[in-house]
């Protein structure tokens, strides 16, 4: 089982300057959009920052929101079409983009501290992550080398570097070598895990299941993480697995950060 984990270093989250940066995606550079975009990233990094993913949505955040850009240090764009024909008349009207933006440390700690937490500027465990999938007949788990499972894997590396963390994942054929199946997964304590997670140098192990449910058209899911002696387990419905892994690599970091239990669900 010692190759059952490939560390994926696509996924490696920089320490100090890195965590009081992110980005989002925008449709075009106009003010009013990249002003929604400086909002959407200081919720996500003020989560980042501090792994408290209970930020998320957060009531207090509206004030500081909505002055984001006097968060701001530096931003920048990457089209997401380049070197594809422009689609409309404008040009860049209707064009997706990445928003990078960088802010200010001490200004993101000073945020913080008003609401009560502070800047996780410790080491961050790198975390093992055992997700499986089930839609209609179709069952499988998200690997690092699986072709049907290519969309969520990217969507897990880049939840986890939304949210600051390093991650490892499986291999599919080392999967089978060891018998670990979507199925199997939930059966599996996690002291079994543990001893592959760590020869892989990971220090921790969260399980993931998502079962897709037709009547709310999204994900219902299932996360689970023993640490510091206590087992961490939380769950939320109809969102898409973007969401999910959002709130599963979030939920984890709160969990590892000392921020608090997930009490039974993903925020």
């Amino acid at each position: 089982m010692a190759a059952v984990l490939t560390l994926c270093g696509g996924t490696m989250a920089a320490a100090g300057g890195d965590l009081y940066r992110t980005k989002v995606t925008v449709t075009g550079q106009g003010e009013a959009n990249r002003m929604a975009g400086f909002a959407a990233c200081l919720e996500d990094v003020l989560i980042k920052a501090s792994g408290a993913q209970k930020l998320a949505g957060d009531r207090r955040l509206g004030a500081y929101k909505s002055n984001a850009k006097s968060f701001v240090t530096a931003f920048s764009y990457r089209d997401q079409f380049a070197g594809k024909p422009i689609r409309d008349e404008q040009g860049t009207r209707d064009r997706p983009y990445d928003l990078t933006v960088d802010f200010e440390q001490s200004k993101i700690d000073d945020i913080l501290k008003k609401l009560d937490l502070k800047p996780w500027l410790s080491h961050r465990p790198v975390l093992a992550v055992f997700v499986a999938m089930e839609q209609g007949p179709r069952k499988y788990m998200v690997t690092t080398d699986g072709t049907q499972s290519d969309l969520q894997r990217d969507a897990l590396l880049a939840a986890a570097d939304k949210r600051g963390m390093h991650i490892v994942l499986p291999g599919e054929a080392a999967l089978a070598k060891s018998n670990i199946t979507g199925e199997t997964l939930g059966a599996t304590p996690s002291s079994t895990l543990a001893p592959v997670a760590a020869e892989q140098n990971a220090e921790a192990v969260l399980t993931g299941r998502l079962v897709w449910d037709d009547r709310q058209l999204g994900w219902a899911t299932q996360w689970q993480m023993d640490w510091a002696g206590r087992t961490h387990r939380w769950q939320l419905r109809g969102v898409t697995f973007d969401e999910a892994f959002r709130r599963g690599i979030g939920g984890a970091a709160q969990v590892l950060s000392g921020n608090g239990d997930l009490s039974g669900n993903g925020k």
